[in-house]
């Protein structure tokens, strides 16, 4: 089964945006209208979400970073930047493990895997979330205090899970999250042996993986914090987390 894809823009350079958990290609809109200005752009719905809902075994980072890698392969993509936020930033990580041949850049945004602590209430209770009423609380919470959350984000959020079975779904992906309360970690040694360019960017107000994250990583890494806002970083900052992306892929800004 292929993976569902939002592609815009033109050129010689590819990226591809990779959305956090409970979320979809949506996500990256207004990042990804202006990224196309510039390259080609793949804005993905992950395995078990959106329109990649019925993707098969979907669930963990491994199966996610496999599927995006055939994806490539199947359209001819020999080197890719990758963006990817939160459980997307596992992912793309995790691609640079598996195939570091054909990462070109790895941008990731309060990226999971770096760190053992993660809100694990607020995704289950995130995962749940079948309406407005339950949905918002736990949207409030993902972002930082003076960041508000549009009802587009909610209008959004809630459509990629209105399929039949997929907040089941999500359930399930939300339990797999952890083990003993604690996320699985990416191997040190092998972001260590990363050679293409790397930033990564926290907000000081993350309530789902703490900023501390990002402390103590290779000095290869391009390291950005944002002491004022949250984990949504996308959506809270997104003149900001243009620049990043486009210095770390070395785009025309």
């Amino acid at each position: 089964m292929a993976l569902f894809a939002r592609e815009l823009g033109s050129g010689s350079e590819t990226i591809a945006l990779l959305h956090g958990f409970g979320g979809s290609h949506a996500a990256w809109t207004h990042v990804q209208e202006r990224l196309a200005d510039g390259a080609v752009t793949l804005a993905y719905d992950l395995p078990g979400h959106g329109a990649s809902l019925a993707y098969p075994e979907a669930g963990s980072a491994k199966v996610a970073a496999q599927s995006l890698l055939e994806d490539f392969a199947t359209r001819g993509l020999e080197r890719v930047h990758l963006v990817g936020h939160s459980m997307g930033g596992a992912v793309a990580a995790l691609m640079g493990i598996l195939e570091p041949a054909r990462v070109a850049s790895l941008t990731l945004l309060s990226p999971g895997g770096f760190g053992p602590e993660i809100n694990h209430r607020l995704l289950t209770r995130y995962a749940a979330a079948r309406d407005e009423a339950e949905l918002r609380p736990c949207m409030e919470a993902m972002y930082g205090w003076m960041s508000p959350v549009s009802d587009t984000v909610i209008a959004d959020t809630l459509a990629a899970r209105a399929a039949p079975g997929a907040g089941e779904k999500l359930i399930a992906i939300a339990a797999g999250l952890v083990r003993d309360g604690r996320q699985g970690l990416l191997p040190r040694e092998r972001l260590e042996a990363f050679r293409m360019p790397v930033s990564v960017v926290w907000g000081g107000l993350d309530n789902v993986l703490p900023a501390r994250h990002a402390q103590g990583l290779p000095w290869r890494f391009a390291v950005h914090l944002f002491p004022d806002i949250g984990h949504m970083l996308p959506d809270e900052a997104p003149d900001e987390m243009l620049t990043i992306i486009r210095r770390t892929a070395g785009l025309r800004e």
